[in-house]
């Protein structure tokens, strides 16, 4: 390993991480013969094969494993000592890496802003995705902080609660039930249902709460985003259950249907595995994070309590 050099370790970890060439040549602004190029010198100075190919899939021998794990070690220390000398210098920079569940992009964006204008060094890497997969990724230590709405109970973890997250029936503005209260919540059994995809928190949330009183609904789509969803419920193609913070654009398409057992009470919690060593810069925006949605609920920013009469106005 004498011979291997700091860009081929990255490179190689682009493509174990993509489980492809090409897509690692993308991310590193290179062309795949580069990227082959070095990743065979690579090999030649470790002696063993780093990938094996079956049919069209890429994958990483024992030793390619070997050396992902160790990429992720000297990277990770390159880092934490760049921001240790950042901070000696009393500057704040570095590289954030975060992982949000879907319906949390409606607002950390938002505080994304604001933390970028203080500390503008900081490179904000930000993945948007559902609860499965971000758990794959805490498994994987691919981020240094997750945002969820669901903590897993099977994994060692640290938590904080930041900021609530109702979850409550999305209807068209024109909808017959829009006008009526204390909406049996049997009465979902009877609408075209709009649900999120297998692997969501917010799909098991509510399945559990339709399980709990013996509702059965219709499904008649089933859509991988929350925009999607809304933008087919203001087509009229049925009604959907969403977090309330999706309200924060199109609020006028749109009825919060005044259904018994809602809001499905649920909170946002920064997560991030125990034994983690927060980086300089994860630690400042988790700070950051919670006093910002301390604001946001003192200031009332964002309109948690809104109706489906203020809606249909």
């Amino acid at each position: 390993m004498n011979q291997a050099t700091l860009h081929q370790l990255k490179v190689f970890e682009a493509a174990a991480r993509h489980g492809s060439f090409t897509r690692a040549a993308e991310e590193l602004f290179l062309t795949q013969p580069t990227v082959s190029m070095q990743i065979k010198q690579l090999t030649k100075s470790v002696g063993l094969p780093l990938f094996e190919q079956v049919g069209k899939r890429l994958f990483l021998t024992e030793a390619g494993r070997e050396l992902f794990a160790t990429c992720r070690q000297i990277f990770e220390t390159i880092s934490q000592f760049e921001m240790t000398v950042a901070d000696l210098k009393g500057l704040k920079q570095g590289q954030l890496r975060l992982a949000v569940i879907t319906t949390a992009k409606y607002i950390i964006p938002r505080l994304l802003g604001p933390f970028c204008q203080l500390y503008p060094g900081i490179d904000i890497s930000l993945q948007v995705t559902n609860h499965e997969r971000i758990l794959e990724r805490m498994i994987g230590n691919l981020d240094d902080l997750y945002i969820m709405s669901q903590v897993p109970d099977h994994l060692d973890i640290n938590f904080e609660p930041f900021l609530e997250n109702p979850l409550v029936v999305f209807a068209p503005f024109n909808h017959p039930l829009a006008k009526e209260k204390n909406i049996p919540i049997e009465r979902l059994g009877e609408e075209p249902f709009i649900m999120r995809e297998p692997g969501s928190g917010t799909r098991r949330a509510v399945q559990s709460l339709f399980d709990e009183h013996g509702i059965k609904v219709k499904v008649k789509l089933e859509l991988g985003s929350n925009e999607a969803i809304k933008q087919a419920i203001a087509g009229g193609l049925g009604i959907s259950v969403l977090s309330r913070h999706t309200l924060l654009t199109d609020a006028h398409e749109f009825s919060i249907l005044d259904v018994q057992n809602f809001p499905i009470k649920r909170t946002w919690y920064i997560v991030y595995p125990a034994g983690k060593q927060l980086s300089i810069v994860a630690r400042t925006y988790y700070e950051y994070l919670l006093e910002a949605a301390k604001k946001i609920v003192e200031q009332n920013l964002i309109p948690l309590s809104i109706t489906a009469d203020k809606l249909s106005e």
